[in-house]
């Protein structure tokens, strides 16, 4: 078995990892990235993102040297996200099961690291197609917390890292899957490695674990999620299997966070090749339900879809569909709202979607029970509050006081024509991975760390539980992946 030695090894070249990559390579260690996957389905799933990263920030101001120039820009307003905000919503959507160390340093690092990264050479905008609405007066409005991502989505995010890398010299290496790590518990040393069907090894000072959660792998899904998570969708890269997670375990290295829940969104339930599609990737999404209503096949709604800003719930429900008859819901909307649901996921080639001039043909072709369909919105529609104005932008308080109530933004679906789109679930990441101390040190079975072993990006667990705050993924593998790096 051939070999070689470099400072740093870095397995999985999504943002995580690269950002890893990048922080070590600037302080002059030799760093490898090696990828499982063939060129061509690099990039984890940080490729399959839109790109959209949560810091802390004090308005616009803050954001203007980071971003691209946008005729827009003049007419804009961006709220304040201030870092106690940041750190409530994530206390509040995990119900307080969260690190708060790592959530204090990921909310105080995330602005910074972001500016570091547009030095290196990353590109960002503000989000207008996904993050704001329309004003009245032609200008725009952002809400929710979540303003910035990478220009290009998640494929021009790991174009500019690859580019990045090459320039500070670090080695990119796909088709190199990592089946082992060297040592024990009192360190690890380096990493097996199977090249075209050969194995080698390489040695190093430090591996950076940064190959994603188990999401791919269904028979860990299944035990560590539940039964019915065979049947999700697995919206990014085949590859995140958990292999280094379960390899670092069986090592003494401590698991850390919440291993039975996960990040899972409504995705198109009926579209061809809906699984890994690195064309279309993350416009499978339906995520302007806040504007509608979810029913499932015999017809009932069972989530409030205006409790809060989408990005905010968007990640859970996902794990509500899979408890519904066949594990498919339908999203509704009428003549309405539909002018204002995203265009690039619900006008997205070979898109599912059933129209209908009436609620009982829509039920008809959909396959939703329609006289319950019809009891369900003719209830909605009557308990809304409509003399609370609309507004998409705020919590507006447009309530529809039926069970489960719709707490804002509740429009009644009574203008043809009516608009049905199947969702399914489709798993991101799951929650659990390795426990590690706030610069991606891994933490072992009795106390201290495992030498040499780091873990970053989604394979760090203990930030998130039940819930999650849209972006929060990307920010925190750049925050803690820089962290790590910078002492690899």
């Amino acid at each position: 078995m051939n070999g070689e030695r470099v400072d740093v090894v870095v397995v999985g070249s999504g943002n995580a990892g690269m950002t890893a990559a990048h922080a070590a390579a600037e302080r002059g260690r030799s760093v490898v990235v090696l990828e499982r996957a063939p060129w061509g389905e690099h990039g984890g799933n940080s490729y399959y993102t839109a790109g959209a990263t949560r810091v802390a920030h004090g308005g616009l101001d803050d954001l203007l040297p980071l971003i691209d120039a946008d005729d827009r820009l003049p007419l804009t307003v961006v709220p304040a996200y201030p870092a106690e905000e940041y750190l409530a919503d994530l206390e509040r959507l995990t119900d307080g099961r969260g690190d708060p160390e790592l959530a204090e340093v990921l909310v105080a690092e995330s602005l910074d690291t972001v500016r570091w990264q547009h030095r290196l050479g990353l590109r960002f905008r503000l989000m207008y197609e996904r993050q704001a609405y329309p004003l009245p007066d032609g200008g725009y409005r952002f809400w929710g917390g979540l303003h910035i991502g990478n220009t290009g989505g998640g494929v021009g995010m790991i174009a500019d890292h690859l580019r990045t890398a090459g320039g500070l010299g670090v080695r990119v290496r796909c088709g190199h899957h990592v089946t082992g790590l060297l040592g024990d518990a009192r360190g690890v040393t380096g990493v097996s490695v199977l090249v075209d069907g050969e194995p080698t090894r390489i040695e190093a000072e430090s591996v950076i674990v940064a190959a994603g959660s188990f999401e791919a792998d269904p028979e860990l899904r299944a035990r560590h999620l539940g039964a019915g998570w065979r049947h999700a969708v697995v919206r990014g890269t085949p590859h995140n299997r958990g292999d280094l997670i379960e390899q670092a375990v069986a090592l003494g290295a401590l698991r850390g966070g919440d291993w039975a829940s996960a990040h899972a969104v409504q995705w198109d339930a009926g579209a061809q090749h809906n699984s890994g599609n690195r064309e279309l990737t993350n416009r499978f999404t339906r995520q302007s339900y806040p504007l509608g209503i979810i029913v499932d096949a015999a017809g009932e709604r069972f989530a409030d879809e205006g409790e809060d800003f989408r990005n905010y719930t968007y990640a859970k429900l996902g794990r509500e569909i899979l408890t519904r008859p066949g594990g498919v819901a339908f999203q509704l909307f009428d003549a309405t709202t539909r002018p204002m649901l995203r265009t690039e996921e619900y006008e997205m080639p070979g898109v599912s979607h059933i129209e209908a001039d009436t609620l009982p043909e829509l039920a008809r072709r959909a396959g939703i029970d329609a006289d319950r369909l019809v009891a369900t919105v003719t209830a909605f529609n009557d308990s809304i509050d409509e003399e609370v104005p609309f507004d998409p932008t705020v919590l507006d308080g447009r309530r529809a006081s039926t069970t489960p109530p719709k707490s804002n933004w509740a429009v009644a679906l009574r203008t043809p024509p009516f608009h049905a789109y199947p969702v399914a679930c489709g798993i991101t990441f799951a929650f659990g991975g390795l426990a590690a101390t706030t610069r991606g040190q891994v933490r072992r079975e009795g106390g201290g760390i495992v030498p040499g072993l780091f873990a970053v990006g989604e394979a760090l667990g203990g930030l998130f539980s039940g819930n999650y705050p849209g972006g929060t993924g990307l920010a925190a593998g750049s925050v803690f992946g820089r962290r790590a790096g910078s002492i690899a």
